[in-house]
């Protein structure tokens, strides 16, 4: 020993000399074995990662939440080795008064206290990299949308159809900062429970009572205030008879914002979301359909109130409700799990040419063939594409023959629509989930602007009028003159 006293060298082989003798067991080996195997295997799939070789989303789960976990557990099951033989020899008095020397001048010893403070280094990069690559993956949409396939699928294969397809899960549904995201983590340890057990819903109930405010989501990307004035939306119509004649509707919607030159808040987006204002309501269902009470709070401070004519509650009791505040998802309930309706989708697909619109009675028999009840997705796939192509062999011959390809073009065309929007495996089929964009087939705007909903007097009504969303410039017309107007004709 050093005459000045001992070294820093000295106290940590002396703090060393219990490590060595209680480290000495079964139980402090098996979470060196778990550590070190969990480490190589971890090394492996990054080392193939890096590479080029990205994990699909089971090995994912495997690679990014379990393996750390062994890790993890390795690394606490050392330690709890050691207390266990401190406990236990305590106890017998087996204990020695001091733990044997360590000697250094052993090379073998040497290498191994070289190895364990390299390994500890390297573990501790391991835990760190697992840490960051796990909670990486967890906010993946691959993860969101893949492991719980069962549950998953439809809302997963709704967004693949989407506008948002290229924003992640998580820009939604959890949104900035780290308390929404430990919520979300909270919360989704159930759903993995309920995955498991099977308890899970059929279909998903909506909507999600634990969704952050879209104005802390939606409106990091979306400004609802801004003006966007009027929009055309086109909508093209194909009727259900032999030539599937085509029409078109036109709408001017009101989507207005903060009219820059007047700073008044006009349209649909002023008039429900202006500054300072505030709209909150109650419905009666879970669903949000029913809506009994809304309450209207001015930017100057003045509240008016409006009560359905079926309320069936007195005003008192209704203004004791727990209220909602409205926002973005009261109208754009489905902004990225939207499912079509048969008849639009068709639509959408005669006009985009999957469907050749040449085909006599294409929508009438696609619409009858869509609405039939099937047990699996596999079994709507084999009886779309079988029925669809009987139709035209035996009802029309000699176009079967012509149109082979035409045919065989729209039954896959069908197979698409019904995939996407009925999963019968969740009990979701057509309508399933109301869509509140608009007001067909589901009430959607008709919820409050149905002419019923009037403040306690009677002197104020909710409008009605369709011009106070949109202005209809054409309904159904073959060559609409908008049309030609806006192609410059």
């Amino acid at each position: 020993m050093n005459a000045a006293g001992p070294t820093l060298f000295d106290w940590a082989r002396r703090a060393a000399r219990p490590v060595f003798y209680l480290g000495n067991n079964r139980v402090s080996q098996l979470g060196v074995v778990l550590t070190t195997a969990s480490a190589i295997t971890l090394l492996t799939f990054y080392t193939t990662e890096f590479f080029g070789v990205h994990p699909g989303p089971y090995v994912g789960i495997i690679t990014y939440l379990i393996l750390p976990g062994v890790f993890v557990l390795g690394l606490l099951i050392i330690p709890a080795g050691i207390a266990r033989k401190l406990r236990r020899e305590r106890r017998a008095g087996q204990l020695p008064p001091t733990y044997p020397q360590i000697n250094l001048a052993d090379v073998r010893l040497r290498e191994t206290i070289y190895f364990v403070i390299v390994m500890s280094g390297l573990n501790l990069a391991l835990f760190l990299t697992a840490t960051y690559r796990g909670v990486h993956y967890m906010d993946s949409t691959q993860f969101c949308g893949l492991p719980c396939h069962s549950v998953m699928e439809p809302e997963y294969t709704a967004y693949q159809n989407s506008p948002h397809a290229r924003v992640a899960c998580i820009e939604c549904h959890i949104g900035p900062g780290a308390p929404w995201f430990v919520r979300s983590k909270l919360s989704g340890a159930y759903q993995v429970l309920s995955v498991n057990l099977n308890l899970y819903s059929r279909p998903i109930p909506t909507p999600i009572e634990d969704l952050r405010p879209s104005r802390e989501t939606c409106e990091q990307c979306h400004w609802p205030l801004k003006f966007h004035g009027d929009k055309i939306v086109v909508r093209p119509h194909f009727a259900e008879d032999e030539p599937n004649t085509k029409t078109y509707t036109v709408l001017s919607l009101h989507t207005g914002g903060i009219d820059p030159l007047t700073r008044q808040p006009v349209g649909n987006h002023g008039v429900h979301l202006m500054p300072a204002a505030q709209i909150d309501y109650y419905a009666a269902d879970h669903a949000r359909q029913q809506i009994l009470y809304v309450r209207y709070r001015k930017a100057d401070g003045q509240v008016v109130e409006f009560v359905a004519g079926d309320a069936g509650k007195p005003l008192e009791e209704l203004r004791a409700q727990p209220l909602r505040q409205m926002d973005c998802m009261d109208c754009h309930n489905r902004p990225t799990h939207t499912f079509e309706l048969p008849g639009p989708a068709l639509d959408r697909a005669l006009n985009a040419g999957r469907i050749e619109p040449a085909l006599p009675f294409a929508k009438k028999q696609g619409l009858e063939l869509l609405q039939l009840s099937y047990a699996s997705q596999a079994e709507a796939a084999s009886q779309l594409r079988t029925r669809w192509r009987d139709f035209y062999r035996q009802q029309h011959p000699a176009l079967f023959n012509s149109h082979r390809q035409a045919i065989e073009q729209g039954a896959d065309a069908l197979v698409d629509i019904y995939s996407r929007n009925v999963f019968p495996q969740m009990n979701i089929f057509w309508s399933t989930y109301p869509n509140n964009l608009g007001h067909d087939p589901a009430p959607g705007c008709f919820r409050c602007h149905d002419g019923a909903h009037s403040t306690p007097d009677g002197s104020r009504t909710i409008p009605n009028d369709c011009s106070t969303c949109h202005a209809l410039l054409a309904f159904e017309e073959p060559e609409p003159d908008i049309l030609k107007t806006l192609r410059g004709e």
